[in-house]
């Protein structure tokens, strides 16, 4: 199960996509450009993420695993303070840049944090602990993302609390104790892996749009 879980993040996680791995690149340019899309992405971030209770605070309530018990109450500790920084990160980077289709863009993510807040409530064992697990994982990715953006706002990022991925692993290796299980962990991950998809893939769609725009 680890490494199914594993190979899902490295083949479809934040990390891979190529809208992020630019934001990354571009971090350190002090142009308006790259600022804008950085802003941009942080506060769909917030909007996606930035709200209690979220993906790991639901599945803390459903899950009945005594393996992942432990680790879930660290990870809603941790993602609290995940959750500030990304509004803080936010804010010191500016207002949202003036993008064609803003409503349809706020609607779209409102949409993905609500896919994901049926998913992390779901009753089908393993599903909601599949996509706590992967936002662990992939929040990696994310939260790179997030320091280099801190640096360019002139903030110092913060250290991140959450589990290891080593850790975070052996729980799912833990809790897949039939093959039921695993199904529904894997599920979980990549549902929850292809809202994240669908959010850069909307993000680069906007950076695209200001700039035909000018």
């Amino acid at each position: 199960m680890d490494s199914i879980l594993m190979a899902l993040v490295e083949a479809d996680g934040t990390a891979a996509q190529p809208h992020v791995q630019s934001l990354c690149a571009d971090a350190g340019n002090h142009g308006a450009r790259p600022l804008a899309a950085l802003a941009d992405a942080a506060h769909y971030l917030c909007l996606l993420h930035g709200r209690f209770p979220g993906v790991v605070d639901h599945a803390a309530t459903r899950s009945t695993d005594n393996a992942a018990r432990k680790w879930l109450l660290q990870v809603c500790e941790a993602f609290a303070d995940e959750r500030a920084t990304l509004t803080r990160v936010s804010v010191a980077l500016g207002p949202v840049p003036s993008t064609s289709g803003q409503n349809n863009c706020d609607s779209a993510v409102l949409q993905q944090r609500h896919a994901l807040e049926m998913l992390s409530q779901s009753d089908r064992r393993g599903c909601a602990m599949g996509a706590a697990l992967t936002l662990v994982l992939d929040w990696v990715g994310v939260r790179h993302l997030l320091d280099r953006a801190a640096i360019r706002a002139g903030i110092e990022p913060s250290k991140c609390a959450l589990p290891s991925v080593e850790d975070t692993l052996s729980v799912a290796r833990a809790i897949a104790i039939d093959e039921a299980s695993a199904r529904a962990i894997q599920f979980g991950a990549r549902q929850l892996l292809n809202q994240h998809r669908g959010l850069w893939a909307l993000m680069q769609a906007r950076a695209s749009i200001r700039t035909t725009e000018g």
